[in-house]
């Protein structure tokens, strides 16, 4: 039980709020739009899963750039004549998901406001920089963070520059948050501990494996388990 007061950085996207549930809905848009004769859609998300891995590295995340990902495999993939159209339609697809509703996780709302009260809240989210302030505001928990970073990767470069920054000691900050690569082990190379709230449909290029006995890693099932660490 820590009861002393900690520096609590919360990743945004599929830990606070739902996020990963939009592009998968899109994509299986994109699915029934391309009707490919022999492609399966686990076939089809590797082809675009390779697009945005190169893609992410140039452009960044965020819904914007998901449909210029889902419109270059348009153009990969599809068995008939390319028109324009076509790729307006495919690219609606991402452009719908800002106009999803904001779904905060269960539980968030009442454990932030709890955490908040005894801790120093930071907000650690990647993407698009307007379209993450959109969420933020949308979302209704800005109150409850002392502060907010939005930055291009969530690198181990990038947790030591915010520790930096806002003057946290590494032994009493935690990173918490549902994806493996981003909020974990960049935060624990970091020299932070972490706190793994696992989501079932999490991004698949974010997930990799944890380390078994990390002493500053834990992780609980529910971002309600929170209440009986801090």
């Amino acid at each position: 039980m820590r009861r002393d007061r900690q520096f609590l950085i919360f990743d945004a996207d599929d830990t606070l709020w739902e996020n990963n549930i939009y592009f998968e809905a899109a994509f299986e848009q994109f699915c029934d739009y391309l009707a490919h004769s022999s492609m399966s859609p686990p076939e089809i998300r590797a082809v675009l899963d390779e697009i945005e891995l190169t893609n992410t590295k140039l452009h960044g995340y965020g819904s914007r750039n998901f449909a210029h990902n889902l419109a270059e495999c348009y153009r990969r993939l599809a068995e008939r004549h390319i028109s324009e159209r076509d790729l307006a339609t495919v690219m609606d697809f991402a452009h719908a998901i800002l106009e999803r509703p904001m779904e905060l996780i269960d539980g968030v709302a009442e454990t932030v406001a709890d955490l908040a009260g005894r801790h120093s809240l930071t907000l650690f989210t990647k993407g698009d920089p307007e379209e993450q302030r959109l969420k933020i505001d949308r979302s209704g928990l800005a109150r409850y963070f002392q502060h907010c970073a939005i930055v291009r990767e969530k690198s181990e470069a990038a947790y030591r520059a915010l520790a930096v920054e806002r003057d946290f000691r590494l032994e009493t900050t935690w990173m918490i948050g549902n994806s493996p690569k981003s909020d974990i082990l960049p935060a624990l190379s970091a020299g932070l501990g972490a706190v793994f709230v696992p989501h079932e449909r999490t991004w698949s290029l974010e997930k990799t494996e944890l380390p078994d006995n990390h002493p500053r890693l834990t992780t609980v099932e529910t971002i309600r388990d929170l209440h009986g660490l801090f």
